[in-house]
This record gives C-alpha cells, structure tokens and sequence, in this order.
C-alpha cells in the first residue's frame, strides 16, 4: 500500500543497482541522516547534503529530487513497519480489537514513532508536505477504517482532525512546552475514545 521506498530506493535505470550507485546511496543517506539529527532538518539543503556525502549534486538529484525525498526514503524503513502491525499484528494495534482502542493503540505507536524519528518526520512532513507523503494516505486509510467499522455516518471529516495531533510540529511543541511523551500519549487516547463515543451517539 506503501509504495515511497519503491520508487525512492529504486535504481534510476530500473534493473539492478551498480555497487557504486549502491555506494554513493548509502553515503547520500548516512550524511542526511546525521545532518537532520544534528541540525534543524529545515534547514538542510541539497548542497549540504551532497557536501556531507561526498558526491556531485547530479549523483544526489538523479535518485531524490529534494531533501524531503531523502527524509522520506530514511523513514521508509520504520514506517513500513508499524504499517505492518496495523495490518496484521496483535490488537490493539492491529485487527482484532474496538476501533476506539485500536486507534488509541495507533496514536501511542505514533507517538514512539516520533520519539525516536521527529527529525526525520520534520524533514519529511514539515508543513503542506505532510499531506503529500505516502505515510499520510496510510495513516488517513487506517483512521477513516476505525470510524467506519465504529459506525461513523460522516467518517471524511474527522480523518485529518484525528490525524492534526500526531503532526511532527505540533508535538514538538508540546515536547518543547516539557509535555512527556506518556502524557502526550494518555491524552490522545483519551481523544480516541470520546471522538468515536461522540460520533456515534
């Protein structure tokens, strides 16, 4: 459902990688990361991140065309895999569970996400291009899916309000405000189970 580390990771001729191609993306990939941990990742540009790397700007342009496709292709990895446990895990995350508990379950699992990857989603998702990633129609299906099967009448609405909390900025914010992550994530569980017990009242 997920297809950004396709098209992402993919070499740029199609068939298999060449080992320097092979190369040159892990040091693409090595430096941005570093470079969006240690510094504010909106401020990372290209150049930066081909200086870092050691390679020509046309080598870092022909695999991703700006910093927010090299921030994406790092996430790739760990958002494939809550992807999964939404899918096919144990409840509360995955199937099995009430809606309002398997969201609650999500909005927690979000929150580690960001615990441990807020640079990298903040070099990804900043602003308007939050909604353009791959992740976010993800995250949009499995949202929508809870309040369906919770028998919301009008579940398109609410998808984007659920899913405002869990924007990088607005939890580093509540991070910057000394807001800890337990308490972020009690408090979004409890936004959980009154949206759907309101919706379907």
């Amino acid at each position: 459902m997920d297809i950004r580390a396709d098209l992402l990771a993919a070499p740029a001729t199609g068939g298999t990688e060449r080992a320097d191609a092979a190369r040159n993306r892990a040091k693409i990939l090595a430096a941005a990361a570093e470079l969006f941990t240690t510094r504010d990742p909106r401020t990372v540009t290209m150049d930066d991140i081909a200086k870092a790397a050691g390679v020509g700007r046309g080598t870092l342009y022909r695999r991703y065309p700006d910093t927010g496709a090299v921030a994406v292709a790092l996430l790739d990895d760990h958002e494939r895999a809550l992807q999964r446990q939404l899918l096919g895990g144990a409840p509360p995350l995955g199937p099995g569970a009430p809606p309002a508990e398997r969201l609650a379950a999500f909005y927690t699992a979000m929150v580690e996400l960001l615990d441990a990857h807020a640079d990298l989603v903040l070099g990804a998702e900043s602003g308007g291009a939050r909604f353009a990633t791959g992740a976010y129609g993800f995250w949009s299906a499995h949202v929508r899916s809870l309040l369906v099967e919770a028998g919301v009448t009008q579940p398109d609405s609410l998808v984007d309000i659920l899913l405002a909390p869990v924007a990088v900025e607005v939890y580093r914010h509540q991070r910057e405000q000394g807001i800890g992550s337990p308490q972020i994530a009690r408090a979004l569980a409890a936004l959980a189970h009154a949206v759907i017990a309101f919706a379907t009242d």
